[in-house]
């Protein structure tokens, strides 16, 4: 019965058995799915945290990532642009040659040429793209490797220099372990920029950091300097020659490697057709087109006004330190007194008068040297410790770490390029001894105008080629100023109670004094070394530059207060207190003597150049603006009466400054006067010239003072070398309608004048044809008198 009873409870036992053993196997394979999820889900969350630690520089062992901060407001090296008072871009100051663009800017074709090339799911990921992250992979263990970074990845490689030894931190420097932290750095970064920019703004961001090559960054400086063209005018072969440069800039360089760069952008036109971007016929016609290159490389001298812009750069470079700023990558706009017009007439006018000298300096000594001691006997050793002074032997010397070695190196001929006054670049082959010998032979110059009512900087000229000559002989430059500082002595016995129209005797004078402490004599005398023994009037002497006159106002008002109106007036150069002072001994810069006039000019109010006028910010939000610091240096008659001494210049017989009647420049009336000054040795050749709207300078001469013309020779002086320059210039501005507004008689005095100025000249004829051609070396002054 048992067992009957047992055999018909056995199959259900087994069934029961059997359900029991599946249940528990079934049990046993879903805790196995639970721990892989586990397992998962654990590696998932270590990954996180390894993605916080990298983010966080744990330990500075991943090296630096950017910021929540530094994604929200990107810095980028971006270039600052100077622009004209007429609103005129005139040049740029950058390290990565950059301008960044809008959106608006783009073409369409360009921004779906982009998408198409370098991420495809570029509106379809947050990123990062796994899709082609896990096909890269794929065809990587096919042996066809390519990248799967996505646009916003670039972005922030470009961006944060995520590849730089700086971010790469301890691990960074384990090879397979760099790569793996860089690439997730770049992760956690295209994250971060996902969150907080459009696709739109990523794409501008992208385009204005990407890297074109040859020190150019960002698609718009890309289309300039390459095509010379905007982004929004790019043609389609234009268009893919860009974008196929992105995979590497180097590689598919049009400049270094043309081949290169050609096969890569009919790649790319092959996948805008790909994306019915062109059509079959534009591919096929496309791709046989030449890369039609209008490269013109950037750098720093581009554009106009080069020495001013320097100038400029030096002259913010505290404000631009006080407000953390960096003139060479902050985007500022800069915007400066230089007229485009006026300067451009500038350059004009000093390079039509150097080369007219250059060339007459370089008949005059031949294949002799020009460099003289002051007995003009030439100067044994000079180009040998010019050579010792120089960089490249410097360079030469440290690197042989022997002075023989280095001077034998200086004389073997090396391919270099030089200026040329007409070529400009010149290529050839020559030794470094050859080329100092070449280039002490160049005159140099400096040329500035200055609207006297405000200060501001119409024109700059600073030498003869910024591209040689970094010196800027407007404002870093100190030379002997000659005549031009009489201006200084009239002022100061103007100013004293004497008259225009009083009289002084042109006589020998000698001049004892202190020096450090010994007794010293000093004997001036006239360029010709003749005095006249004649009473003469202040305005006569003033405008026929006679010294005896000056000697005397100078010792009767006394040396300090001659330097104490030179000061007042502008001059910010030390001045040796010694009499020889009165007739020009102590050096002063351009800037200044041009800035001293003006101030005559402006009735007496004085104020230092201005350069700037405003600056902003990338988004034009103003961030300095200038505003006017002026003060009554001399009293208004004193300022009023200098002007009529001035313009005496162009009225009385026996004035270089009547060379100015040689140029057409008196347009509508425009009154002029200014003074001319010659060093005692002539080696520096000066004019300031003066209208009721602008003071303008140039100053010419050798590199070295013992460079200099012939002795006697007339265009050796300041009338005819540096006076020119104005009037050339002049010219330009006086005929152009547009500067109209600079055609202007002096005003009338605006009060009641105390002492005589106007008074005919009492010098007699045959005096004032002596100092014509003797004094002066000029050859055709008008011979009848100026109405007064």
């Amino acid at each position: 019965m048992l067992k009957l009873i047992l055999s018909k409870i056995k199959p259900y036992y087994q069934k029961t058995k059997q359900w029991f053993a599946a249940r528990k196997k079934r049990h046993k394979q879903r805790r196995w799915h639970i721990r892989l999820l586990y397992d998962i889900m654990f590696v998932f969350l270590l990954f996180i945290l390894f993605l916080f630690l990298i983010n966080i520089n744990f330990l500075w062992l991943f090296g630096k990532s950017p910021r929540i901060s530094e994604i929200r407001n990107p810095q980028q090296s971006i270039a600052s642009e100077v622009y004209t008072s007429d609103g005129k871009m005139i040049g740029r100051f950058f390290k990565e040659n950059r301008t960044p663009l809008e959106l608006h800017d783009l073409s369409p074709l360009l921004v779906k040429t982009l998408i198409a090339v370098e991420d495809q799911r570029f509106y379809s990921h947050n990123g990062i793209d796994f899709k082609g992250l896990f096909s890269a992979f794929r065809d990587w263990f096919s042996g066809n490797y390519r990248g799967a970074s996505t646009i916003s990845q670039q972005l922030v490689k470009n961006m944060y220099k995520s590849r730089t030894a700086y971010s790469r931190g301890l691990f960074g420097h384990i090879p397979y372990v760099r790569i793996v932290i860089m690439k997730l750095k770049e992760w956690i970064g295209a994250l971060k920029i996902e969150m907080f920019y459009s696709k739109e703004e990523i794409l501008v961001m992208y385009l204005n950091t990407v890297d074109f090559g040859n020190n150019t960054f960002g698609i718009k400086t890309a289309s300039r300097i390459y095509f010379g063209v905007s982004p929004d005018k790019l043609k389609p072969q234009q268009v893919a020659m860009l974008i196929g440069m992105l995979k590497a800039p180097s590689t598919y360089n049009p400049l270094r490697n043309p081949k290169n760069c050609t096969k890569r952008r009919n790649v790319v036109l092959g996948i805008m057709k790909r994306e019915n971007l062109i059509t079959e016929g534009q591919l096929d016609s496309l791709k046989a087109l030449p890369l039609g290159l209008k490269y013109k490389v950037e750098d720093l001298s581009d554009g106009q006004a080069t020495y001013f812009r320097m100038a400029v750069a030096d002259a913010i470079e505290n404000w631009c330190k006080e407000n953390n700023l960096d003139i060479y990558t902050s985007g500022l706009k800069i915007y400066t007194t230089i007229d485009s017009r006026m300067q451009q007439y500038a350059e004009d006018a000093v390079k039509k008068q150097m080369n007219i000298l250059q060339s007459e300096f370089n008949r005059q000594w031949g294949t002799e040297n020009p460099w003289r001691d002051t007995q003009y006997q030439e100067i044994p050793g000079f180009l040998q410790s010019n050579a010792l002074e120089s960089a490249r032997y410097k360079a030469l010397r440290k690197e042989t770490g022997n002075a023989d070695s280095a001077m034998a190196l200086m004389r073997k001929p090396v391919a270099m390029t030089l200026y040329h006054p007409k070529k400009g670049l010149t290529d050839t082959v020559l030794s470094p001894l050859d080329s100092i010998n070449y280039t002490l032979r160049f005159l140099h110059t400096g040329f500035v105008a200055i609207e006297p009512q405000n200060r501001y900087v119409r024109a700059w000229v600073g030498d003869i080629d910024y591209r040689f000559f970094k010196f800027d002989h407007v404002s870093q430059s100190a030379r002997q100023p000659g005549s031009t500082f009489k201006l200084f002595v009239y002022t100061a016995a103007i100013a004293s109670g004497i008259s225009p129209c009083d009289m002084r005797n042109d006589v020998y004078v000698e001049w004892k004094y202190k020096e450090k402490g010994q007794d010293k004599v000093w004997r001036p005398h006239n360029v010709n070394g003749v005095f006249y023994n004649i009473p003469v009037s202040l305005r006569s002497a003033f405008t026929n530059s006679i010294n005896g006159v000056a000697v005397t106002l100078a010792r009767e008002v006394g040396i300090d207060k001659v330097i104490r109106y030179a000061y007042l007036l502008g001059i910010r150069t030390k001045l040796e207190y010694v009499p020889s002072v009165c007739l020009g001994s102590s050096e002063v810069k351009l800037l200044d003597l041009v800035n001293s006039y003006a101030t005559i000019v402006a009735d007496g109010l004085y104020e230092d150049p201005v350069l700037v006028t405003r600056i902003e910010n990338r988004e034009g939000k103003i961030l300095w603006e200038y505003k006017p610091e002026r003060k009554q240096v001399i009293d208004y008659e004193t300022a009023f009466l200098m002007q009529e001494m001035l313009k005496a210049g162009v009225k009385e017989r026996g004035s270089t400054v009547q060379n100015l009647w040689s140029y057409n420049i008196f347009k509508d009336g425009t009154e002029f006067g200014g003074k001319t000054g010659t060093s005692s040795n002539h080696s520096d050749m000066w004019f300031v010239g003066v209208s009721p709207k602008l003071a303008a300078g140039a100053w010419v001469g050798g590199i070295r003072r013992s460079i200099h013309f012939r002795p006697g020779s007339r265009i050796g002086e300041g009338g005819h070398a540096a006076l020119p320059m104005f009037g050339y210039f002049m010219e330009k501005v006086m005929n152009d309608e547009s500067l109209k507004a600079y055609r202007q008689k002096f005003p009338g005095p605006k009060q009641k004048i105390s002492k005589n100025y106007n008074c005919v000249t009492s010098i007699p004829d045959s005096i004032l044809r002596a100092v014509d051609s003797i004094l002066n070396g000029v050859d055709s002054v008008p011979a009848v008198e100026i109405p007064q």
